[in-house]
């Protein structure tokens, strides 16, 4: 019985030790279970708090990185690629490209014969820092005009400081020195891709043109003419440099090519080199004709251009005022504490060179309140003319204004719609000239964006505003009016008149050089005179202004982009009146004086210098392929005109200008020159 009860008991033990492990087992069980579904929801957990972390940041960082590698794969693709790989695939969509100018006329057996000098313009040569204040630390020798801009975008207050000039010298401010670069690469390109000189040299150079014959004639283009001989000693270098190629050169005489503001600055130094010093260069009467073979002026604003009057009034041409409308207040507006278009006109307003192209000539050159010498112009396609007669006559493709719809493009600025189009009998005028300048409009925390508009008050503006319309006469009083000290400085440098008698010994000063009404060409029958420049580009001639709502540092005037004309073919949109020309220069300007101030014996040319007209009829590029195009007529895409660099380039090898077919006119540039009375 008692081994039966171990038994039993041993059982029971049995039973409980095994029920025990069973428990204990399925509790594992359980506990593994619940770990294994933590394992599974553990990754669950990291992902969503991954995907939680993963911000905008992010976003951009990775797409920039994307973009950058796409970018850099496609760089090393164009490096690696052959050199004709780009020509071929260009062919294959255009057809075979003609042959560029130099190589079609090196194979005619055109050779580099006379040195060749270039003139750039405004604002296409490059500047460099020599010296500047601690704002500009780093920048020693590095370009502020031309180049990348880079420093504009870094520190554009500081750039502002050291592009601008003293407000009373129109020289350096103290502490800073700004100097124009030299040598080919001054002008060649203003910007990475964009050229100016570049294709003409290239093309030059295939037929033998190098370094030592051709002379980028480099100049700090922000002062006055005569003022980079007193700073810079720039025209006696062009002087040097000339004498210098035609001694090395065998004799042959120079072929200058000024672009823009060059033709006058280079009309000034025609005037310098042979007055006697020290106002001049002291080379004598007969300068030009020993060294000089022919001028071939690319857009010259010989008669000044009406964007000139817009930028100095307003700090703005019709591309600026249809970018304010576009965005409005964000040129005015404290944008980045840097009010834009104010220190535009504080840093223009220093710059002496901007009032050389004012109109010149007055009412006389650009017309009254009721007449113009392009009255009844309208854009529309033209044919070559004929110009044997020197007169273009309407071929049948023009259409012709009715009275009511005739523009009056003699009045330069008006304030309102309805001013620009009424008669002159219409109009009442209050004179601007006595008014009382009142106190100031601008809070003093402006001044440092100011320029002379703060010292006008309201009753000035007022009074500019009722005197309703200007021409051409008018605007230079104005101007006076509104910016004093700047056309105090502008005047002891520049004239815009007409002159009664040349042999007048006040003549003599430099102030009249650049001015083709007031000065007469060298005594150099030998030489000859052309004008180069596009047409078939409406081209800024007059604007309809209105005031600016008052605010603070505001500029009280601007262009009325609300204004258009009544049809498509009306020359009036965005607030501009436009005519004929190179979107820059009107034909008018580029082409009166060698159409007709110069032509024959006149008393602007006495020893009758051969002069001729070469106009190019603007045709945009194709495709994007052809980049800015080989037929164009713009002002500065032109010199990547193929017709006119194979003129320059024949010229150079030893041509005339007979021999180029004389005068190539599409414009009514003679029709309009014999509008206009002035005395020869």
């Amino acid at each position: 019985m008692a081994l039966i009860r171990r038994r039993k008991g041993a059982d029971a033990s049995k039973n409980s030790v095994s029920g025990s492990k069973e428990q204990s087992g399925s509790a594992k069980e359980e506990e593994e279970e619940e770990d294994d579904k933590k394992r599974k929801q553990r990754p669950k957990a990291k992902k969503s708090k991954e995907k939680s972390k993963w911000s905008c940041v992010d976003t951009c960082c990775w797409l920039i990185g994307c973009i950058c590698t796409i970018w850099w794969f496609l760089l090393f693709l164009y490096n690696a690629m052959p050199a004709s790989f780009p020509q071929y695939v260009t062919e294959a969509i255009t057809g075979p490209l003609p042959d560029p100018p130099g190589i079609k006329l090196r194979k005619e057996g055109l050779r580099a014969k006379h040195p060749v000098v270039f003139v750039p313009g405004i604002v296409t040569g490059g500047l460099e820092l020599w010296e500047g204040h601690q704002c500009a630390e780093g920048l020693f020798r590095k370009r502020l005009w031309g180049g990348t801009f880079g420093e504009v975008y870094k520190r554009p207050l500081c750039w502002v400081e050291h592009m601008s000039l003293d407000n009373e010298t129109g020289l350096d401010p103290s502490g800073i020195r700004v100097r124009p670069v030299t040598g080919l690469v001054a002008a060649d390109y203003f910007a990475p891709g964009y050229f100016v000189w570049a294709v003409l040299i290239a093309n030059l150079a295939r037929i033998g043109y190098e370094e030592k014959t051709m002379y980028m004639a480099a100049y700090d283009w922000r002062i006055s003419f005569q003022n980079t001989e007193v700073r810079d000693q720039s025209l006696s270098r062009i002087k040097s440099n000339i004498e210098l190629m035609v001694a090395t050169n065998g004799g042959n005489k120079a072929v200058i090519i000024p672009h823009s503001m060059g033709v006058l600055y280079f009309l000034h130094f025609m005037k310098w080199v042979e007055a006697p010093a020290p106002m001049g260069g002291g080379g004598g009467p007969d300068w030009c004709s020993k060294h000089i073979k022919a001028v071939m002026n690319i857009g010259g604003p010989f008669l000044g251009v009406p964007k000139a009057v817009s930028g100095l009034f307003s700090a703005e041409a019709k591309d600026i005022a249809v970018a304010r409308a576009i965005t409005p207040g964000f040129l005015d507006n404290d944008l980045f504490r840097l009010q834009t278009l104010q220190h535009v006109m504080k840093m223009t307003r220093t710059w002496d060179s901007t009032m050389s192209m004012i109109p010149k000539g007055g009412d006389t050159m650009w017309g009254g309140l009721d007449w113009s010498p392009e009255e009844g112009y309208v854009p529309s396609k033209r044919k070559q003319k004929s110009n044997d007669t020197q007169i273009s006559k309407d071929d049948g493709t023009r259409s012709t204004l009715s009275e009511s719809e005739s523009v009056n493009y003699g009045r330069i600025i008006s304030f309102g719609k309805d001013v620009a189009e009424a008669h002159s009998s219409e109009i009442e005028r209050i004179d601007f000239q006595g008014a009382i300048k009142g106190c100031n409009v601008a809070n003093t925390t402006c001044r440092d964006v100011w320029t002379e508009y703060h010292d006008m008050g309201i009753e000035g503006i007022k009074a500019v505003a009722d005197y309703k319309v200007y021409t051409a006469g008018s605007v230079v009083d104005l101007l006076q009016f509104v910016a004093p000290k700047m056309m105090a400085r502008g005047s002891a440098h520049f004239s815009y008149g007409i002159a009664d008698n040349l042999d007048n010994p006040m003549y003599n000063h430099y102030k009249y050089w650049s001015n083709p009404l007031e000065t007469k060409l060298p005594n150099a029958p030998d030489m000859e005179i052309f004008s180069l420049y596009g047409v078939g580009i409406p081209t800024e001639r007059s604007y309809v202004y209105k005031l600016s709502p008052s605010a603070e540092c505001y500029i009280p005037f601007q262009i009325d982009t609300t204004v258009d004309g009544e049809d498509e073919d009306s020359c009036l949109k965005d607030g501009v009146y436009s005519v004929d020309g190179d979107e820059t220069v009107p034909v008018l300007s580029a082409g009166f004086m060698c159409a007709k101030g110069w032509r024959g014996n006149t008393r602007f040319n006495p020893s009758g210098i051969r002069t001729y007209i070469r106009e190019y009829d603007h045709s945009p590029p194709s495709n994007l392929l052809e980049g800015r195009g080989t037929q164009s007529g713009a002002h500065v895409d032109i010199m990547g005109n193929f017709a006119l660099i194979e003129d320059v380039i024949r010229v150079a090898a030893g041509a005339r200008g007979e021999d180029l077919g004389g005068d190539q006119v599409y414009s009514d540039i003679f029709k309009w020159s014999d509008k206009i009375n002035l005395p020869l």
